[in-house]
């Protein structure tokens, strides 16, 4: 049996995974998972490599982090929306020796001239899908042996964040080292508790499931018991039916789906009963006060705000009733993580006080980004401390504010976007000399992306121009990162020593917002 299941193994019949086209029980799931496991050694995948995964959120997604967990190696969950230049990039740096992909992206993961496993096309007629041959995930289960896998051993993810300069980074965590028994995530999981999650409950997904805080507020339940229920994709009133119907415990948002959710109508929203939630996550974003608060009126101080990433996991957590006495908090430190804020002198700052934000973890747990020690070090700026780049402060009662973040990041519906890889392919159009993008205030995503352009000599501004523009963006990245708008500048705004002065650009759009990022 695959050990990260095998306490759940008491319910086999009860599903342990459901999405719109089905349910995958535990009995089952343990199966499928050690036919993966046996399939993959056999083809050669060996501890530490990695498998790259390109798909939509559906059953099987959770069978490959399984078999990672227990076969010791990394699942590397791509962004669907990447373009194809992007996924070819994350491919051959992490070094993945397969991806294992959905039909809808197959063209994609074949640019990338690795091995494919392709999951079942579910729109594919009797016929077609008995014709599955090679290459064929269902057809590799069939022939592989379901028997449980000797050697077991920690494997994990590693999700990809993108760098405050060119491409994504590799987050690789520490705890997925080689010859761990996978047991550990059992305490792992266990420790999530800490923010309330409930052990064997019903876990919602409704958000991608390469993002990495829908992987930890997902797999992690379900290591613990949960059922995991798959919403393909967030459509506001399916959400709720499926919160009511499959009777749902936890699920994890971000603010953007907080504004889509308070746009239903009202018919729908009185229907809507959700007394079976229990923990109401959400983080990824920063959320408008007026936001927050019509949620909590609606769903209840159920709704709990944390503060982390990819490379810290979860810092800070506040429940709803701490933030009505506290509004705009993130949450007081969880009780594995310190906090230190530092001044811009290097010193410790004080209450109230604000400078960058420092974060250890007292388990010891760290990361690094693959292949970029430099990267690596500056996060990590003292003995036992890193830092994600934001700004903030500390009040009296250790609850910690965000301010400001040191690093130029737009957060646009809970994805992060770095403006420098947006400025690395503008640059690229002939017309266009400099150029600074940054974030503007959106009422449903929170910010959206804005280029600032410096045309050359003789170049006129035009729907034509601007749709070359737009063009070789989508070319080269994915579409939510293509500005949503332009402005033509006659200059920009350069310090003495050359850098460029963003805030100058951006703090117009800011005023009257009532607040910073």
């Amino acid at each position: 049996m695959a050990q990260l299941v095998a306490d759940h193994l008491d319910k086999a019949d009860i599903p342990a995974l459901i999405d719109g086209t089905g349910a995958t029980s535990w009995a089952e799931l343990n199966d499928r998972v050690n036919r993966l496991i046996n399939h993959l050694r056999a083809v050669g995948v060996q501890p530490g490599q990695c498998v790259a995964l390109l798909s939509g959120n559906r059953r099987e997604v959770y069978e490959v982090l399984l078999a990672s967990g227990h076969a010791g190696w990394l699942t590397v969950p791509i962004n669907w929306h990447f373009a194809a230049d992007e996924v070819e990039y994350v491919v051959e740096n992490s070094g993945a020796v397969c991806v294992i992909v959905d039909p809808e992206h197959a063209p994609l993961a074949a640019a990338t001239g690795v091995p494919q496993l392709m999951f079942d096309d579910r729109s594919a007629t009797a016929a077609t899908s008995a014709a599955k041959g090679n290459g064929s995930y269902e057809a590799a289960l069939a022939s592989a042996s379901g028997d449980e896998p000797d050697g077991q051993m920690l494997g994990g993810v590693m999700f990809y964040t993108s760098g405050t300069t060119g491409r994504p980074k590799g987050v690789r965590n520490a705890a997925f080292a080689a010859d761990v028994p996978p047991e550990v995530m059992k305490l792992i999981s266990s420790s999530m508790v800490n923010v309330g999650l409930p052990n064997n409950g019903r876990t919602l997904l409704c958000g991608p499931h390469y993002h990495s805080a829908q992987w930890a507020f997902s797999y992690m339940p379900m290591i613990n018991g949960s059922t995991v229920v798959l919403q393909e994709k967030f459509i506001p009133e399916q959400t709720l039916s499926l919160i009511d119907e499959h009777q749902v415990t936890n699920i994890h948002l971000v603010p953007t789906q907080f504004v889509r959710l308070l746009r239903v109508d009202d018919e729908r929203r009185a229907a809507f009963s959700g007394d079976s939630l229990q923990l109401v996550l959400h983080g990824a974003a920063p959320c408008s006060p007026d936001v927050k608060r019509r949620m909590l009126e609606w769903w209840g101080p159920k709704i709990s705000e944390y503060y982390g990433a990819t490379e810290g996991g979860v810092v800070t957590m506040i429940s709803g009733e701490e933030w009505l006495r506290k509004p705009g908090s993130v949450g007081i430190a969880m009780p594995i993580c310190e906090l230190k804020i530092v001044a811009e002198d290097g010193s410790q700052a004080g209450p109230g006080d604000e400078g960058v934000i420092h974060v250890r973890n007292k388990m010891g747990t760290d990361f690094e980004y693959l292949g970029e020690p430099d990267k690596t070090a500056e996060a990590h700026t003292e003995p036992g401390f890193f830092t994600l780049g934001d700004i903030g402060f500390l009040d009296e009662d250790g609850y910690l504010y965000l301010s400001d973040r040191k690093i130029d990041m737009i957060i646009s519906g809970g994805v992060n976007i770095y403006p420098a890889e947006i400025e690395g392919v503008l640059i690229g159009h002939s017309a266009v000399v400099d150029v600074a993008v940054f974030g503007v205030p959106n009422d449903e995503f929170g910010e959206e992306v804005k280029a600032a352009l410096l045309l050359g000599d003789g170049v006129s501004w035009s729907d034509d121009l601007r749709a070359e523009v737009d063009a070789l963006a989508r070319e080269k990245l994915a579409g939510y990162k293509v500005p949503k708008s332009y402005d033509i500048v006659a200059e920009m705004p350069r310090s003495e020593a050359g850098k460029l002065v963003k805030r100058q650009l951006r703090a117009p759009y800011w005023e009257g917002s009532g607040r910073k990022i």
